[in-house]
């Protein structure tokens, strides 16, 4: 009788075991999933890897150099279904030259009655450049919140990094095209997005 009440309760310690072991992983699963994203965005934007551009601070953009050679830059600008926003750029096409700062600028307005923040995600095609263009500013890096019926013009602060010169995956890469699309963040009305924006 006592044999088979110890073998019980081994048995039932040994199932509290699995379970805190199997809901231990289910734990760390969701923690990872909720972390990939970030660091997936953290690798993309230092190595330009999936098209996306690189991210510099303005130190590391003063110390490029002008190479003399020019290359193409086509801008595009799109916007989820569900935001309620216009976007484009100022500016569709300009010629750059690789190794010095240029500047972009992007259109915005919320046609909706509400206060609407949003994201831009942005890749760079062709794919294998993503890593030689290098952003200084873009209003891409932060949530952008507009009032209902508010425009606003965006900048992009950039540069080509010349290595792409000497890169022979880049040899035939005349035109580069950065892409935009904004996607709805969040609807609210102006306290509730101040409170937001505030930490309140």
């Amino acid at each position: 009788m006592a044999q088979a009440s110890n073998a019980a309760e081994r048995a039932k310690q040994s199932n509290r075991k699995v379970a805190l072991v199997a809901l231990s992983l289910a734990l760390g699963m969701l923690g990872l999933g909720y972390a990939s994203v970030p660091l997936y965005r953290i690798f993309c934007q230092v190595t330009g890897y999936g098209g996306t551009t690189k991210r510099v601070d303005a130190a590391q953009a003063a110390s490029v150099v002008d190479s003399g050679r020019m290359m193409s830059v086509r801008f595009d600008a799109n916007t989820a279904r569900d935001m309620p926003w216009e976007f484009k750029p100022l500016q569709v096409k300009d010629s750059v030259s690789i190794g010095v700062r240029d500047m972009a600028l992007f259109w915005a307005k919320n046609d909706s009655d509400k206060p609407i923040t949003g994201t831009a995600s942005f890749n760079v095609e062709p794919e294998q450049a993503a890593k030689y263009f290098n952003k200084i500013q873009c209003f891409c890096f932060t949530e952008q919140t507009l009032q209902p019926g508010e425009e606003v013009r965006m900048p992009v602060l950039y540069y080509i990094d010349p290595a792409i010169l000497d890169d022979p995956d880049n040899k035939d890469v005349a035109e580069i095209t950065l892409s935009y699309t904004f996607h709805l963040t969040s609807v609210g009305d102006a306290k509730t997005l101040d409170q937001n924006n505030t930490g309140g």
